[in-house]
């Protein structure tokens, strides 16, 4: 909450634009916020005969609505400054790109718009009383439930559980993007977005130790970097308003990076992030084994798995580049020693490939034990996915200022892409690792019987 408090009282004035040809989204200035503003819910309706203007629909104006194809609510949250989304032009044009459905914005700035967030809180039931009613007159005119999807974003996420309670679950999709913690944390099912809200629930947590809701709160639960600092956020108050609202809105720059071809983030289920950096969740993918789960858009074709599952509900984790599209790329090092004593340590590994492309993963989070003839399985995680590696270099450091310098005995190392399993393993053997010193090395083709 005290970040809340802080974001609120940082924001700055935000000007109304002049009237438009085409119907857009409210745009209110901080003055609005500052006096508040009466609830009045808009849809506008994107398809991909009208996805640059908008229509405004009602439940007796459906303009170009296809009842027989996809809907897609996007439910935003709380606007402390009034201004429009800045991610909301990106999230509609992304949705019409993947597929041929209708896209409406559910635009209740006003209502949302205030610096109390209590008041934009206390709204979120009218706003999916609304929405009900349009629904209702869809199906009256043939749409099926099975074809509804919303996604909700912070309150928005909520919003979509209301909605899907009165009808019962039914509703075909929520997806819950880092949904409003601050007054719905520890709330019974009822009263926020739940699991038995659709057929489908899955949710993205991105700030759940600031704005965001904690615990799981849909049929799968992604937690990128463990759902709390994200990459490329700033860390402390001096990045300004930045500080406060980028881990929380992340949620939904990941979402948009599924739309994209060429980002798919994969996910691994885990009953904790430690245990996910610790390589013991990433048997998802490998052949006998279920797919692993994708972030976002196309989460829901992991759905035939969790059916399997009693509750049907699971974690999963997975980590992020600081930069769009954010894709990571995981790979086992597994490395063997022979060293007589006990040595535990990080290592840093290093690949480029013949046109000079580097991509580097520090695995740190917690020191490895590295111990005689004992194969040691380390996650790593790159940037960049080099399709030929030429060399690689591994760094062994124990951490220490003060004291002896310590060698790692390398019996054998192997290199192994989980995201192309297919693709050669490499290997090294006999190596000597220096303390903090670099060891430059060029990899041969594992034995093809070895595991």
């Amino acid at each position: 909450m005290l970040r809340l408090y802080f974001f609120i009282s940082l924001m700055c004035l935000v000007k109304s634009d002049p009237d438009e040809t085409c119907p857009s989204f409210t745009r209110l200035s901080f003055h609005s916020a500052v006096v508040g503003t009466g609830l009045n819910v808009k849809l506008m309706l994107y398809t991909r005969k009208n996805r640059t203007c908008a229509q405004v629909i009602n439940s007796t104006v459906f303009g170009n609505l296809n009842m027989t194809k996809k809907t897609t609510f996007i439910v935003h949250g709380f606007r402390p400054t009034g201004s429009p989304p800045v991610w909301m032009e990106d999230l509609v044009q992304g949705l019409l790109d993947v597929e041929d459905m209708n896209v409406v914005i559910v635009d209740w700035n006003r209502g949302a718009t205030t610096v109390i967030y209590n008041h934009a809180s206390s709204k979120t039931r009218k706003v999916a009383n609304v929405l009900k009613e349009f629904i209702d007159q869809m199906l009256v005119k043939g749409a099926s439930l099975d074809n509804i999807y919303i996604i909700g974003v912070s309150l928005g996420a909520h919003i979509a559980g209301f909605v899907g309670k009165m009808y019962n679950g039914q509703l075909g999709r929520i997806t819950g993007l880092d949904p409003a913690g601050p007054l719905f944390n520890g709330r019974p099912p009822e009263d926020r977005l739940d699991p038995g809200d659709a057929q489908f629930v899955d949710v993205i947590h991105s700030d759940i130790d600031a704005l965001g809701y904690r615990e799981p709160l849909g049929n799968i639960d992604f937690y990128p970097n463990g759902g709390l600092d994200q990459p490329g956020c700033p860390k402390t108050i001096l990045g300004g308003l930045k500080y406060f609202k980028c881990d929380h809105q992340r949620s939904v720059y990941l979402y948009l990076s599924s739309l994209r071809e060429n980002c798919s983030i994969t996910a691994y289920p885990c009953d904790s992030y430690r245990d996910y950096r610790n390589g013991k969740c990433v048997n998802c993918g490998i052949p006998q084994k279920e797919s692993c789960p994708l972030l976002g858009y196309y989460a829901d074709h992991w759905k035939e798995y969790l059916k399997q599952k009693n509750p049907p509900m699971t974690k999963a984790f997975f980590d992020t580049a600081e930069e769009k599209p954010y894709c990571i790329y995981h790979y086992f090092v597994d490395i063997i020693t022979w060293n007589k004593n006990i040595r535990r340590g990080s290592i840093t590994i290093k690949l480029k490939d013949k046109a000079g492309n580097i991509t580097e993963s520090k695995i740190n989070h917690e020191p490895a034990i590295f111990q005689k003839y004992h194969q040691v399985s380390l996650l790593a995680r790159f940037n960049q996915d080099l399709d030929k590696v030429a060399t690689i270099s591994l760094v062994f450091s124990t951490g220490s200022v003060i004291g002896p310098k310590y060698k790692l005995r390398v019996l054998r190392m192997k290199l192994r892409s989980l995201a192309h399993p297919e693709r050669p393993q490499l290997c090294r053997y006999d190596l000597v690792l220096m303390e903090n010193i670099e060891n430059v090395f060029q990899p041969i083709l594992c034995p093809k019987l070895q595991m």
